[in-house]
């Protein structure tokens, strides 16, 4: 009998991936369709993912990358 509650477990956990899975396709594709839409508008779109992932960041993490990107390019003369 346990040998089928497992299973019957697992199935539930397997179509709970699967229905999540298919949400975070659907997510996906609007947040594509939402770059595809600031594009055609004029906007930048790889500045647009920088924003992004760095509005992500932790106030201090984004300093020390920032500081550490202007270290870098001070030593490349850029």
């Amino acid at each position: 009998m346990s040998d089928s509650i497992s299973a019957e477990q697992l199935r539930l956990f397997i179509e709970r991936i699967e229905r999540l899975e298919e949400e975070k396709k659907g997510i996906a594709d609007d947040i594509k369709d939402v770059y595809a839409e600031a594009k055609s508008t004029g906007f930048d779109v790889k500045t647009m993912r920088n924003i992004v992932r760095l509005r992500k960041m932790e106030k201090h993490h984004r300093d020390e990358a920032e500081m550490l990107l202007e270290t870098y390019k001070q030593a490349l003369g850029i």
